[in-house]
């Protein structure tokens, strides 16, 4: 579902301002929402936070630690890349994903620290796809069911904190129907390793829309998607509310404007889907099980 934001009502005349978010601007701006959550502030100073890997999450780790992250595509495993689905060979940059009570745990294995997860503490896990309801989806290509199968049977069991930032160009028609049609042996030819888009059955979806809702008050209607030259996955949002409220929105979007974009790591599972004849089987058993 999505995160429930409560915007206060415009005081005085109401404005709308128009803003286009690149992919890596929308992370950014994801990224700044989720350290300003109260659930997150709360797990900050009294429980613990888990950071999984992905690439929205590397730059939270950034805000969060104040930290740089680079490449960031390489604090991921799994990735749409140069054409196909593939994965990251390569070890993260960043190890540091594990912080209880403002203090990062070194060396820290994340399968075991969410054993001791309860209600209150913080698990944040990006996504591939998101739809109109609230759903969330995300890739999985292991047969060991990837972090996903790690964290979902005790964060659901537990009522933990599951936070879910997801930007609008990963906007879907429906999740469900994803599901329904994907799959590591669902498909025979493949561009890439093949996946399941599976439904995160607990957590809270934090798009543009609600980050700028947590952020600055204010409301945002996703207009469009997509251009050319670089804006390639681009969102367009209208942003509304009063004068005050949009302009705090206007200025922080303006100092995001020109993030880099997301660096590559150097290592992948699937060299190019051809060298394996686009079958899927072939390019699922360069991940040897994993």
């Amino acid at each position: 579902m999505f995160y429930e934001v409560s915007v206060p009502e415009p005081q005085g005349k109401k404005i709308a301002a128009l803003v286009v978010l690149n992919p890596s601007e929308s992370r950014r701006l994801l990224a700044k929402a989720i350290v300003a959550l109260p659930e997150v502030q709360n797990a900050w100073k009294n429980g613990t936070i888990i950071i999984a890997r992905g690439i929205t999450n590397a730059y939270i780790t950034e805000e969060l630690l104040g930290v740089k992250v680079e490449p960031k595509a390489g604090q991921t495993v799994g990735m749409v890349v140069a054409g196909c689905t593939n994965a990251n060979c390569g070890p993260p940059p960043c190890t540091t994903h594990v912080i209880r009570e403002g203090k990062v745990v070194e060396n820290a294995d994340s399968t075991v620290e969410i054993k001791t997860f309860g209600p209150e503490d913080v698990f944040i896990k990006g996504a591939n796809a998101v739809d109109r309801d609230g759903n969330a989806g995300i890739f999985v290509s292991s047969v060991k069911g990837g972090t996903w199968g790690m964290f979902t049977p005790i964060v659901t069991s537990r009522n933990s904190q599951v936070i879910i930032p997801v930007g609008l160009e990963k906007m879907i028609p429906s999740v469900w129907e994803a599901f329904n049609h994907s799959g590591i042996y669902h498909f025979k030819y493949s561009m890439g390793l093949p996946p399941k888009l599976t439904p995160a059955i607990s957590g809270q979806v934090v798009t543009e829309i609600q980050a700028l809702a947590v952020l600055c008050g204010v409301k945002a209607y996703h207009l469009g998607s997509g251009g050319v030259g670089g804006s390639e996955g681009a969102v367009i949002l209208s942003i509304e509310g009063d004068e005050p409220h949009v302009v705090k929105a206007f200025e922080l979007i303006k100092s995001i404007k020109g993030e880099p974009p997301v660096t590559l790591p150097t290592t992948f599972a699937v060299s190019c889907p051809a060298d394996y004849n686009y079958d899927a089987i072939a390019q699922l058993a360069t991940l040897k099980g994993v």
